[in-house]
């Protein structure tokens, strides 16, 4: 009597291993979607703690944080803010194993078209959290420069406003059609909240917090210029959004009303906090909180876009409740 060998046996088991963690992860999916927009906002955060403190240089090198070591050390002169700045780097690992996740957990949701809507966005924001290390580092090796700085905070709004894609994707909206000239609109509201965004760099680039204690760079014009650009174009933007509430209230689009709804309430908010930290002399805990709440317009912003396109694939709560009523013959 002879014995068959498998020799599949590996394979096989690492096969089903992946398939029960892809598995396991896909009943995670819409938390996980939650905790990658979150994260993504946090190290915003932590980025503007370490710029408002002064540690932009606290690791005056990169990938390293001091020649020869990867991790602060004793004899640093750059003292406390060795610690942010290391602190804040090795979030970047926290935010990329939280994509990796979000990845899987998409991998196994078997509703092949919501699995193809999501991944790219997905592998985007971890292509991305790449660039911003990438981006971080060339920062640091050019002394902070103020552009380089600028890009660095308008990468994170942009994966902010992925990660927002994402958690509106998984979720079930009552949408109706409306007319191109409102998704237009729409469209270009959102443009000016961009260049909104912009513009706050601008502002903060030639402000006084550059993240350097010792030896500030900014930007060489006027931060009273660009801080009157910039209120200017917010009030272009706070009246597109006051157009957007009555458009999509005449269009009887009420699920995009309340998201717009939202897209003012943080505007007004956002608003108050800028023109107080601006006549307060720019004070530190404001501008932070000025930042996070930008974090916060991104998300709402780019739900209310989303709101205006009603999408042709299921979500993946319309998708799983479809699966459960479905009876199984055999």
């Amino acid at each position: 009597m002879s014995t068959a060998v498998r020799t599949d046996l590996p394979g096989g088991v690492v096969r089903r291993g992946w398939h029960s963690l892809t598995d396991l992860l896909a009943g995670w999916l819409r938390p996980l979607a939650w905790i990658n927009l979150a994260v993504e906002i946090g190290i915003v955060g932590t980025g503007g703690l370490v710029r408002l403190s002064g540690s932009g240089l606290g690791c005056p090198t990169w990938p390293q944080c001091v020649n020869g070591s990867i991790i602060p050390v004793a004899h640093q002169e750059q003292s406390w803010h060795k610690f942010v700045e290391f602190g804040n780097r090795t979030l970047t690992s926290v935010v990329g194993v939280v994509a990796v996740l979000l990845i899987l957990a998409i991998l196994g949701h078997r509703r092949a078209g919501n699995r193809q809507a999501l991944l790219l966005p997905a592998f985007g924001v971890l292509a991305g959290i790449a660039l911003q290390a990438i981006v971080g580092g060339i920062s640091v090796l050019t002394d902070l420069n103020p552009f380089i700085v600028a890009v660095h905070f308008l990468i994170s709004m942009v994966l902010v406003a992925t990660s927002a894609w994402v958690v509106w994707q998984i979720r079930t909206h009552r949408l109706v059609q409306v007319r191109r000239e409102l998704r237009w609109l729409g469209t270009g509201t959102a443009t000016i909240a961009a260049i909104v965004l912009i513009l706050g760099t601008a502002v903060t680039g030639a402000g006084p917090h550059s993240g350097d204690a010792a030896h500030p760079a900014r930007f060489s014009f006027s931060p009273q210029s660009a801080a009157w650009l910039h209120a200017d174009m917010v009030m272009l933007f706070s009246g597109l959004v006051v157009a957007m509430l009555v458009a999509t209230s005449m269009a009887g689009a009420r699920s995009a009303m309340r998201v717009w709804r939202l897209v003012a309430i943080v505007t007004v908010l956002q608003g108050i906090i800028g023109y107080t930290q601006y006549f307060l002399g720019v004070p530190g805990a404001l501008v932070l909180i000025h930042m996070l709440m930008a974090c916060l317009l991104v998300v709402v912003v780019t739900w209310g876009v989303l709101s205006l396109y009603p999408r042709t694939l299921p979500s993946v709560a319309t998708t799983d409740a479809v699966r459960a009523a479905t009876p199984v013959h055999h």
